[in-house]
């Protein structure tokens, strides 16, 4: 599977970025030294001057990738979830079992994330801690309706489509699969957060993860709707 994940292009929709950052040395540089920059001081702290400054370019170098932050937050967003996506596709194809593929999916979306040694300029494991702690700044605005009319959020709508499918297989009877899919995603990032940062109101902690907490709320509500 690290084969074929190295192989894959994330995909962005246009409009996120002006210049394609995976077209050139620098355009990876800026992603890659962006996203650690925005761990290090936060992405209220972050600005295109202080990345330029970081990789020792001029901070118009940077917009030429990047209309601002946060069309840059957009895209490493994008970029991660275009990368859950197709770990979902290839870790769960091979399952038989639909209450397999949906644990697998529950597990995926929900755990810690290690470094995707297959990714060669993004550690993965600092890129999950931005999505808990910012992804929701991306949709937080007055504008996400137009946002996401031109498609900025559909690879995150995606992975969460693929959930719903294997809900459905695995419970026809179950009413409410979208809205299990998108709190197991969204709920999970939070869980994360919480067991962090406010830890007396969340019964995850160093033995007890947000995806066994998500494994269990699944099964037992599904069991309950066949």
């Amino acid at each position: 599977m690290k084969t074929l994940l190295q192989n894959i292009r994330p995909e962005i929709q246009d409009g996120i970025f002006l210049k394609d950052p995976e077209s050139s040395t620098l355009g990876k540089r800026i992603v890659k030294e962006g996203v650690l920059l925005i761990d290090e001081i936060g992405f209220e702290a972050f600005t295109f001057k202080k990345l330029g400054e970081r990789i020792q370019t001029n901070e118009s170098s940077v917009y030429r990738y990047f209309e601002n932050k946060h069309k840059f937050l957009l895209y490493i967003s994008s970029w991660y979830w275009s990368w859950m996506e197709c770990r979902l596709v290839f870790e769960t194809a091979n399952l038989v079992n639909v209450n397999d593929q949906l644990v697998k999916a529950v597990l995926l979306v929900t755990e810690d994330t290690a470094d995707d040694l297959s990714s060669d300029y993004i550690d993965e494991s600092v890129l999950k801690r931005i999505i808990i702690s910012d992804f929701t700044k991306t949709f937080l605005t007055k504008e996400v309706d137009d946002e996401n009319r031109e498609g900025f959020f559909k690879i995150y709508k995606r992975v969460i489509y693929r959930i719903t499918e294997i809900i459905k297989e695995v419970s026809p009877a179950y009413s409410f699969p979208e809205s299990l899919a998108s709190n197991i995603v969204e709920g999970a990032m939070h869980q994360h957060f919480l067991k962090q940062h406010f830890k007396t109101i969340t019964s995850c902690n160093e033995s007890v993860s947000p995806a066994d907490f998500y494994i269990n709320m699944v099964n037992n509500l599904l069991i309950k709707s066949i």
